[in-house]
């Protein structure tokens, strides 16, 4: 399936979702039919959970002015001016951190269009994606976006405890929207998002926010 048909999906359902809900339903049917009851209880369980969790609803946004969409559904982890040292950018930023649970939309969104100019992979641990340490430890995926007026932001996809997989839609060189779909992460994770030293931050720690809608700042 190409990338199009998951960026611009039009089912109630990410599509990555589709094989472990088919293996669900299909072993509720198996065990029902044997007429084993709690097998069948705890599959349909399984199961439903499964396709809350795949959900993929449409999302709008207020189309304003050098405005920062967050990333990611999930509460504000950390809201911190970061150096050089510690910038994955070499540059002095203010870094956006969200945590995913179990029970949030796991569909990422673009924060603002632009242009990709690197997506960089890099392997690594599994711990617990609301500790700090898992933002340099843990495995994760780094997607450098240039804006239309030539600034550099960072958004990074971290694994967590549980979640062992990161997708990810988009390539290098591609021209994306604000708000468009361009992976997900399974089962409960970490994204962050670096922005120019000079941006105004509106996001507040513990704040939930929901991708493609929420403002967490604004390109100054």
């Amino acid at each position: 399936m190409n990338k199009e048909t998951r960026i611009n999906n039009r089912l109630p359902l990410a599509r990555e979702g589709f094989p472990f809900i088919f293996i669900g339903i299909g072993l509720t049917v198996v065990f029902a039919f044997l007429g084993w009851t709690i097998l069948t209880l705890i599959t349909s369980v399984i199961t439903i959970f499964v396709i809350y969790f795949f959900r993929d609803p449409e999302r709008r946004h207020l189309d304003e002015k050098n405005a920062v969409l967050t990333p990611a559904d999930g509460r504000i982890l950390e809201v911190k001016d970061v150096g050089e040292k510690d910038n994955p950018l070499g540059r002095s930023s203010i870094k956006v951190s969200i945590f995913m649970n179990v029970f949030n939309v796991h569909v990422n969104r673009i924060p603002i269009e632009g242009t990709i100019k690197k997506i960089a992979y890099h392997p690594g641990k599994f711990l617990s994606a609301d500790l700090d340490k898992a933002s340099e430890q843990n495995e994760n995926n780094r997607i450098t976006l240039e804006t239309v007026d030539a600034r550099e932001i960072l958004v990074i996809q971290i694994a967590g405890l549980i979640a062992r997989r990161i997708v990810c839609w988009i390539d290098k060189g591609d021209t994306v929207k604000t708000g468009q779909r361009f992976g997900l992460i399974r089962f409960g994770s970490r994204l962050e998002v670096f922005l120019p030293a000079d941006s105004r931050i509106t996001a507040q720690v513990g704040q939930k926010v929901k991708a493609g809608e929420t403002v967490i700042g604004y390109l100054t």
